[in-house]
């Protein structure tokens, strides 16, 4: 007979709240509405089962407007933020963006940097379609 797995870690709601990208007390107003169950924990805490908090996670996951607008894309993996830093070079151009706490660099041809109007305060969306992505378990 095999060894049960363990269960998932049960998150406080500040480790949550961090890992959603979203204060504390945007946390604890989720638990109190009953958007996500927390439990008590022996010393009174409330805390969100690994495996509801990744459920919920997902529930806050919206199609980025290009779907909405009825432009499908095959990328699903689309990160909302603003332009913080352009390197024009003669070919190319770096362009970072700041998606949350995310810090997002690509490197894309010069002339698309600057027929999208790419530069620091702009609003853009890094869109990331690999099948290399790297997932780091923490």
């Amino acid at each position: 007979m095999g060894q049960a797995e363990a269960p998932v870690n049960p998150y406080r709601i500040g480790e949550a709240a961090a890992l959603l990208g979203v204060s504390a007390d945007t946390m604890r107003r989720w638990v109190d509405a009953g958007k996500v169950a927390a439990v008590r924990d022996e010393h009174g805490h409330r805390i969100i089962p690994g495996a509801e908090l990744a459920a919920f996670a997902r529930e806050l996951a919206r199609p980025e407007s290009a779907e909405a607008e009825g432009r499908p894309s095959s990328a699903r993996n689309r990160f909302p933020g603003i332009v913080t830093h352009v390197v024009l070079g003669d070919v190319a151009a770096q362009v970072e963006v700041q998606a949350g706490p995310f810090r997002v660099v690509s490197l894309i041809s010069r002339e698309s940097a600057e027929e999208l109007g790419l530069v620091p305060g702009a609003p853009a969306t890094a869109v990331i379609k690999s099948t290399n992505v790297m997932i780091e378990r923490r």
